[in-house]
C-alpha cells in the first residue's frame, strides 16, 4: 500500500479532536468532520491551545506548531473525505449510529482507503459487514487524551487484510505510539479489564462499602493507579462507561459484567462526568458568596 499522506477523522470531541491533532502534528494533510459547527469551533480552539502547551513546554516548536493548524481542515461536509488515504471514525460508542458512518464512508471514500474505528468495545467485524470493503476495516483505540497517551489497541476484524494492519500498524508508529493487537472480542484488552474495575467501584459505592474518596484513595495509594476508579470514570464519561459495560454484558454473556444500578442511574441523570460539570463529583464552580458591605 502507498505512504499514507492524508487523514480525516470524524468526530470532533476529545477523542477525535485529539487523534487530527496528531496526524497534524505529523505532517499529514487532516480534515477533522462534524455536522455541529459549534463542535468544530470548539475543537479547533482546543487543538490550537494543546499545540500551544507543547510549545510551552518545548516539546513543538512554534514554526512545527504553526504549520501543523495550516495542514487541519475542519469541515461539515462528508464529500470532502473523498480524499483521505485513511479514514478514522470518533463518534459516539453506538453500533447502529457507527454502522451507519461506516455505510455513508463506504460510498464515498475512494477505493483504496482504510476505514478505521476508535471504538473501545465494539465488534470491527460487525462495522466492517456493512462495508463493500471489509479488508480494508479495522480497529484503531486510541486512548485519552491521545496526543498524550503512548498506546494503540490495534484490532483485526474477520476480514481484515494483512496489507491494512500493517498500515494501520505503521500509522501508529509514525504517530510514535506502543501497539498492542486484540482479537475481535467485545472490550478487546484495555477495556475488558478496566470497566468491570470501574464498574465494581460503583457497586463499592453502591452496597456503602465505602465513600467515593476513600474507594479512589484506596487505589491510588494502595495499587498505585494515577487516578482512582470512580475519579477516571468521570474523566472517560459515566455514558461511555455504561455503554462499554452493555457491550461486554451482552457480547459476552455473563451476569458478572452488568452495568451497576448506581452507574445507570447517574447516566439516567445525566450526570456523565467532567464534559458536563457533575459525575460521581461535583466539578462546578460554586458561586462567590455576596459580601456585606460593612457598617459604618
Amino acid at each position: 500500500m502507498a505512504e499514507i499522506k492524508s487523514l480525516a477523522v470524524v468526530g470532533s470531541g476529545q477523542m477525535g479532536s485529539g487523534i487530527a491533532q496528531l496526524g497534524a502534528m505529523h505532517g499529514l494533510h487532516v480534515w477533522l468532520l462534524d455536522t455541529d459547527p459549534v463542535a468544530l469551533s470548539r475543537a479547533s480552539k482546543a487543538i490550537s491551545s494543546s499545540l500551544q502547551r507543547f510549545v510551552s513546554k518545548g516539546q513543538l516548536s512554534q514554526a512545527a506548531s504553526t504549520d501543523a493548524l495550516r495542514r487541519l481542515l475542519c469541515t461539515s461536509k462528508l464529500e470532502e473525505l473523498r480524499a483521505a488515504d485513511f479514514i478514522i471514525e470518533a463518534i459516539i460508542e453506538s453500533e447502529d449510529v457507527k454502522k451507519k458512518l461506516f455505510l455513508e464512508l463506504d460510498k464515498i471514500a475512494k477505493s483504496s482507503a482504510i476505514l478505521a474505528s476508535n471504538t473501545s468495545s465494539i465488534s470491527i467485524t460487525r462495522l466492517a459487514s456493512t462495508t463493500s470493503r471489509p479488508r480494508q476495516v479495522i480497529g484503531m483505540h486510541f486512548m485519552n487524551p491521545p496526543p498524550i497517551m503512548k498506546l494503540v489497541e490495534i484490532v483485526r476484524g474477520a476480514d481484515t487484510s494483512d496489507e491494512t494492519f500493517h498500515a494501520t500498524k505503521a500509522l501508529a508508529e509514525r504517530f510514535d505510539k506502543t501497539i498492542i493487537c486484540s482479537q475481535d472480542y467485545s472490550g478487546f484488552i484495555v477495556n475488558r479489564i478496566l470497566m468491570p474495575m470501574i464498574n465494581e467501584a460503583f457497586f463499592t459505592l453502591y452496597t456503602g462499602v465505602a465513600t467515593k474518596e476513600d474507594i479512589d484513595t484506596g487505589m491510588k495509594l494502595g495499587t498505585n493507579h494515577p487516578m482512582g476508579p470512580l475519579e477516571l470514570a468521570d474523566f472517560i464519561g459515566l455514558d461511555v462507561c455504561l455503554s462499554i459495560m452493555k457491550v461486554l454484558h451482552t457480547g459476552l454473556g455473563d451476569s458478572k459484567y452488568a452495568p451497576c444500578p448506581l452507574l445507570v442511574q447517574y447516566v439516567d441523570a445525566g450526570r456523565i462526568g467532567r464534559k458536563c460539570g457533575i459525575g460521581v463529583y461535583d466539578y462546578r464552580k460554586l458561586p462567590e458568596p455576596i459580601k456585606r458591605s460593612p457598617r459604618l
